[in-house]
Order: structure tokens, then sequence, then C-alpha cells
């Protein structure tokens, strides 16, 4: 900070004297050495007591100095952060899963990732359909790469999530299919327009984007000759990220896997709490470029000694693979009982 820029504005001739022996910033001021050594540079007859000079010292330091927060109130603020996201409508209502992450209030850009069977459509599916049931005034919006939507899969569950607005919850689900990134940015493009017009007009805004599967969009443009995919997925993620904070909303991503090192079957993922020989697609970058990695992964109730008599369902563990926004090795289980996420 130059000290002709402080505010507010130190004395004139006391700036003026300082500038004269090279003293043009807080930092030659405060670092560079002793105040008193910068006091006896001064040319003779500059006017300037000691008294003075160590006032403007003492003026400058406290305008350098980063605001103090104490414990006691960070804490209260990050309480209450904690409780206004989990009391927004984009919630799993599942405890143990919600407080991985503090909830997933927007603005935020997540991942899903995991194996085939790992639970990743259906806790997307899961989270969309209880945003739908409980919050009137918003809608969803499912960007299908695949093909593989089902509506008959969300028309049964709609009913069994018993909310107050399930009546409405299919009306304002919006599916699109894009086969390609250029498709995506259609849609995408569209919505932001959509945004803009429901801010202005009072139409209903979308509070939750889910794009099914990433991979399949950004994989095939990825080359280890060339470096343009990568430039187009990192361009991508950080439209996605504009886009959550425009309105703002959340943007769940859903990702496939790999392994680990296909000339080693024997590796291991160490960021991983469960031994796992598998790692999110899309290299090792992908994972910066959103807020959060949740690794889904199907469990083998024999294993895991929670297999229950005359119990259909199957049990799954979310992990916290990286996080911006949390503590990372956290994990919860859950159970998919007829395509419904229970708690485990």
């Amino acid at each position: 900070m130059r000290l002709q820029n402080c505010v507010p504005p130190l004395d004139t001739e006391v700036v003026q004297a300082l500038c004269s022996v090279g003293v043009k910033t807080d930092s030659d001021l405060l670092l560079a050495g002793e105040p008193m050594d910068v006091f006896a540079k001064l040319a003779p007859g500059h006017g300037i007591g000691l008294k003075t000079f160590n006032e403007i010292v003492a003026q400058v330091a406290q305008l350098a100095a980063a605001v103090p927060v104490y414990a006691d109130k960070a804490f209260q603020l990050e309480t209450k952060l904690t409780e206004e996201v989990l009391d927004d409508g984009v919630l799993l209502e599942l405890p143990e899963l919600d407080n991985l992450l503090g909830g997933f209030g927007p603005p935020r850009v997540i991942e899903f990732s995991g194996d085939t069977g790992s639970g990743k459509t259906a806790l997307a599916l899961h989270m969309a359909i209880r945003h739908l049931s409980f919050v009137d005034d918003s809608t969803v919006l499912w960007i299908d790469s695949s093909g593989e939507f089902s509506a008959e899969r969300v028309s049964t569950i709609i009913p069994r999530m018993e909310g107050p607005y399930s009546a409405t919850a299919l009306q304002r689900l919006q599916v699109s299919l894009a086969f390609d990134i250029e498709a995506v940015h259609g849609v995408l493009e569209s919505l932001r327009q959509s945004i803009s017009t429901a801010h202005n007009e009072g139409y209903k805004v979308p509070r939750l984007v889910i794009i099914d599967t990433i991979a399949s969009l950004l994989g095939p443009m990825l080359s280890a000759t060339s470096s343009q995919g990568h430039a187009v997925m990192t361009t991508f993620m950080r439209q996605l990220r504009a886009l959550a904070e425009l309105s703002p909303l959340t943007v769940i991503v859903i990702n496939s896997s790999t392994r680990l090192e296909p000339r080693n079957p024997e590796s291991r993922n160490s960021e991983a709490v469960f031994e796992m020989r598998r790692k999110p697609t899309l290299g090792p970058s992908f994972t910066f470029l959103t807020d959060a990695t949740l690794w889904l992964s199907r469990r083998d109730p024999d294993a895991s000694g929670e297999s229950r008599a005359g119990d259909e369902s199957t049990l799954h563990t979310a992990e916290v693979l990286r996080s911006r926004i949390t503590r990372s090795k956290t994990w919860a289980c859950f159970r998919i009982r007829n395509g419904l996420v229970v708690e485990a």
C-alpha cells in the first residue's frame, strides 16, 4: 500500500519527506528496517518531531494490519451460515449425508463419482425430487447425456416422497437431452436467459442443475497428446461455476470411475478412507474444478456386517474425497430401497 493512498490520509508533509528518502509504501516503512533508522535518514530541517513520526508509524501499522476476528465471533458466523444452508431446500433430508458437506445449498458445483451401480444417479434423483416436492417456487434442470433418464422411475418415487408439492413436482422437472458439449452449451445459454427473465418477471427460477453424466461429454475430448480437451474442460467448468453464482443455484455433475493404475492392479487410492482401486475419471485436475467430490460405492452386506433379513435394499457409502467446503475423508452410509434413498 502506497503511503499517499492511505485512508484516512496521512500528513502530506510527512509523506513527502518519507518519499524523498525512498520510503513510499507501508512495507518500506515497517519491514525494510527499524523505523528509527528511517527517521535518521530524513533530511536535516524536515520539521517532523519524533512523536509525530511515531504516530505516523503506528497509524500505518494499524492500516496495514489484518482486521482481527475473534474465535467466538467466527464460530457464530460459521454456525449461522451452516444453519442457513441446512434450512435451504436443496437437501437430501438424510442428516448424515447432508452433514458431509454442510448441505447442498447454492452456489456450489459438486461432483458425484463412483462405479456403475454405486448410487450416483439415485442420490441425485432423490435430491431433485425431494427439492421439487418441498419447494413450490423452483424448478430442476436435468441434462441427460446418455439417454438413460427414466420418467417412469421418477413417477414411482414422487408419491413416496410425501411432500406438500409432490403433485406438481413432475411438471417442474425439466429434462434436456444433450449428447455433446455444444448441445450442453445451448441448454445452459437458454437457462441463463430464463434466469434473467425469471428475475425480471417473477417466474420460477431453477435452483438445481444435474448433469448425468459429465464423463461422456468431456471424456472423448481428453488426450495425452493434446491440451485442447483439458482447456475445453476447464472453460466449461468455470462457466458452470459462473452460472451457479448467477442465480444462485447448485450444480451436480455425475462422473464415472477408472482404474488407478492399469499396469498395477494392486494399486490403492490413498485419498480414500475405504480400500478402493478406482478413482474419478477425467483426470486429477477435474477434482479441483468443483467444490467437493463425493465418492459413492456399494458395500458388500456380508463384509460390512450390515445385512438384514428380508431387506431388499442395498447398502452404500458416500465419502468426501476432496472438498474446499468441509473436511475430506469423512463418510456416511445410506441405503437404496426400491429406488428411494433412505437412512442406513
